[in-house]
């Protein structure tokens, strides 16, 4: 490392934040980019550690300690070429990603992690203003050709590595644009939807063919695609939300957390709304229920979108502020130790440990609250605590409890199996049925953007190994190793 000394001289500095009374004001981004000469420094405090654990809490990968290093020395272009080696979209992970590979950073043990998620996001920054970033279409075509249902970041990893590979890619996206869950799950005040063109535009300069509006099950069949491309991959997400049936859930104003998030994006982008379909919360009381990155992004939109006021309540008890035994370092603690999002911070009143018992309705059928008791967590399951019942006012509820599985009918449609919760079931990425794979979250479940691009990436090794009828890279290692053991038994 450059600066040996350098995690005992600097101190963590993270990017300034515009102020909470200018950002809610308007949806662009509101992080201030660091100068090149505080990144620098920030690079500096990487520790020259004996062994890296953030390679380990990345789930991509990233060779970590060598793009710190080269940022501190100045050597952006080589940043970027160690970062993108891993990372097919540094610019999502940079902006979204909870960063599991600062909670593994070794000098996180004692003293605040390295700035890691900063320095990623500008590198590949400085990459796109210098124009470092060019389209690179594959020299030479195998002739394979591969369908990709969703356009999610694993969809969009599995379609960049296979079309890299050589093989020819089409992806399908039932949606009027191309990004999913990056388009129309993440305000864009977390994610400008800029961001996410200028990297499609670079995908379909190096060959990726992009059909929008074409709902694979539904307007395309199944046996129309298996006939058609060489391999499909199945990467359509975890997109079935999971619902709180309590009396009154049919009162209005009680939606689920996407279908908000979704329809403010399309307000952004200034599409058109269909008449009697609004889910605003201009001038309401607004409940959020569940604490997690969805609940956050909902509180950040119904600020910005003039809520009288905003509430977020979790069944779960209020977390520590510090490590448990159960969250030891080098874990990622996720929602098992206390976090307070920017959007929480811009004005969110919080509870933990809150059952919702019944959505309250007046006359007309509209909501106008929640009844809700404390929960005891002293048994280990949520009991309600005696008189402790109360009211919430609320004219808007959004529920953000997480998503249970993928939509079956796609899966029914390619007649693949599903596992004991309802995903796509599959074998490595392989599903019941050859020639069709799948990848994040509709194999392993509600996760991380930064998952769902190891998800694509791990998918396309896969897939390739099938069409070339070579063993992928970790196969081939597994066999290698097998016939030096074979050998040594003979």
């Amino acid at each position: 490392m450059g600066k040996v000394t350098g995690f005992k001289e600097f101190i963590r500095a993270n990017p300034a934040l515009e102020p909470v009374e200018e950002r809610i004001r308007h949806w662009q981004e509101f992080i201030i980019p660091p100068t090149q000469e505080e990144l620098e420094i920030q690079g500096a405090r990487c520790m020259d550690c004996g062994v890296p654990f953030c390679h380990n809490g990345c789930p991509l990968g990233n060779i970590i300690p060598d793009f710190n290093d080269y940022v501190y020395q100045g050597k952006w272009q080589q940043a970027l070429e160690t970062l993108v080696a891993t990372n097919n979209f540094p610019e999502f992970t940079g902006r979204v990603c909870p960063a599991p590979c600062e909670s593994a950073c070794v000098l996180s043990i004692n003293k605040p992690a390295v700035t890691i998620k900063a320095i990623e996001l500008a590198i590949i920054e400085r990459a796109f203003q210098e124009g470092w970033l060019k389209p690179q279409p594959p020299k030479h075509r195998t002739g394979k050709t591969v369908a990709v249902i969703g356009s999610g970041p694993a969809g969009l990893a599995t379609a960049d590595q296979l079309n890299r590979a050589g093989h020819s890619v089409t992806v399908f996206e039932r949606a009027d644009r191309i990004g999913g869950l990056l388009r129309y799950g993440i305000p864009d005040f977390k994610l400008s939807k800029e961001i996410l063109d200028r990297r499609l535009e670079l995908m379909q300069k190096e060959g990726i063919i992009f059909h929008t509006g074409t709902n694979v099950g539904v307007d395309l069949p199944a046996t129309q695609l298996l006939t058609e491309f060489d391999a499909i991959i199945l990467a359509g997400g975890s997109t079935k939300p999971r619902d709180l049936p309590i009396p009154g859930r049919d009162a209005r104003g009680v939606e689920f957390a996407m279908d908000f998030l979704i329809q403010a994006n399309r307000r952004i982008a200034a599409d058109e709304i269909p008449e009697g379909t609004d889910i605003l919360a201009t001038d309401k009381e607004v409940v959020v229920i569940g604490g997690g990155d969805t609940g956050s992004d909902c509180v950040g939109t119904a600020i910005r979108q003039g809520a009288r006021s905003v509430t977020q309540i979790e069944i779960l008890p209020k977390p520590p502020e510090t490590r448990s035994d159960q969250t030891p370092w080098p874990t990622h603690p996720g929602p098992s130790i206390l976090s307070t999002s920017s959007s929480q911070a811009e004005g969110c009143k919080r509870y933990w440990a809150v059952i919702s018992k019944e959505f309250l309705k007046d006359k007309s059928g509209a909501l106008r609250g929640i009844h809700a008791v404390q929960a005891d967590w002293s048994s280990g399951r949520p009991e309600a605590v005696p008189g402790s019942g109360h009211e919430l006012p609320a004219q808007l509820t959004l529920l953000a409890m997480g998503f249970l599985h993928p939509e079956h009918a796609l899966l029914d449609d390619f007649a693949v199996d599903k596992d004991e919760r309802g995903n796509c079931a599959s074998h490595g990425y392989r599903t019941s049925r050859d020639g069709v794979f799948t990848a994040g979250d509709m194999r392993r479940g509600q996760s991380l953007v930064v998952w769902a691009i190891s998800e694509g990436r791990e998918c396309a090794r896969e897939v390739d190994a099938y069409l070339s009828g070579r063993p992928s890279l970790l196969e081939a290692k597994s066999k290698a190793r097998s016939d030096v053991v074979l050998e040594w038994l003979r």
